[in-house]
């Protein structure tokens, strides 16, 4: 019995590439993010908060102890809500190459600030950033509908 399917469609189709079906190229510029710059970008900020904690604090960043770890988890919230919110991405982001794009409107470059400080909340507790889908899109990036992609 032949299929009434037509050729090019049904679910192999929908997930070609990550992204295919946000309408998003397969890859160049606006295609999404692999996960080897995302992570890069990740340590990068949050080296950098440990910088900035340091110097808050008073003390290297291999010195620890409880002032330094609740800074430096601090910082980074702050500066990732903040940079996502309203730069569309933070520091590590732009080294890497890459952008947190909103998806509700893809004219409007910026997250917003209320949403950066939701996408950074979510990913501080960590569970919703390693939780994602065919598109790469963690929990943190479906509450606020944003997708990392390339610059």
């Amino acid at each position: 019995m032949a299929s009434s399917a037509q050729p090019g469609t049904g679910p192999t189709e929908e997930f070609r590439y990550p992204g295919n079906r946000l309408g998003l190229p397969e890859d160049g510029p606006g295609s999404v993010a692999g996960w080897g710059r995302r992570l890069l970008a990740l340590l990068l900020d949050w080296l950098i908060a440990g910088l900035i904690a340091s110097v808050v604090v008073g003390k290297p960043m291999w010195a620890g102890g409880n002032d330094y770890n609740s800074s430096h988890l601090a910082i980074f919230f702050v500066m990732t809500a903040i940079l996502t919110g309203l730069a569309g991405g933070t520091i590590g982001h732009r080294i890497c190459g890459l952008r947190v794009m909103n998806l509700k409107s893809k004219d409007a470059k910026q997250v917003g600030l209320l949403g950066g400080l939701l996408r950074s909340l979510l990913i501080c507790l960590l569970i919703p950033a390693v939780v994602f889908d065919r598109d790469r899109r963690g929990l943190h990036d479906l509450a606020v509908k944003t997708v990392v992609v390339r610059r």
